[in-house]
């Protein structure tokens, strides 16, 4: 991965689950922040300013699907990849979790290996999505100045 300590906001009001997903992400070189609710998670994301959100659907104040279309639909937090970890599976629910922009979902009971291998190639995806956005501005910039 990059030269810099990926950030992963791992948004649940279940402690049990939070816990459980801390532990099988505890082998990767990355810092982690815990939100316990939806207003709580959009806050975070101020703070901490994550590269992945693990975002729970079923929370209080306000659902994953509406914390995903909030973010997604602001320019300054548009880029933050999110994987939705849910017990939902049902055909609606995943339609409405892609609809508010995720980029990703699970299926509850997380299978540690499964979170593991999605949640490198997220933040691979993520750190390349960077790498091409500065190259871009590099060009645009030497082109500015012939």
């Amino acid at each position: 991965m990059s030269e810099k300590q990926s950030r992963i906001l791992i948004a649940d009001d279940n402690e049990a689950n939070v816990e459980l997903l801390e532990a099988y992400l505890s082998g990767l070189e990355v810092e982690t922040a815990v939100a316990v609710d939806g207003q709580d998670t959009l806050d975070k994301v101020q703070s901490f300013r994550p590269d992945l959100i693990l975002l729970d659907i079923m929370m209080p104040k306000f659902s994953g699907f509406e914390v995903c279309q909030r973010l997604k639909n602001d320019s300054a937090t548009s880029g933050i990849m999110i994987l939705m970890v849910t017990a939902l599976n049902e055909l609606g629910d995943i339609e409405r979790a892609v609809e508010a922009g995720t980029d990703d979902f699970l299926s509850k009971p997380v299978n540690k290996f499964e979170l593991v291998l999605r949640v490198n190639n997220m933040l691979r995806l993520r750190d390349e999505t960077d790498e091409l956005e500065r190259l871009r501005k590099y060009i645009e910039q030497m082109e500015a100045s012939r």
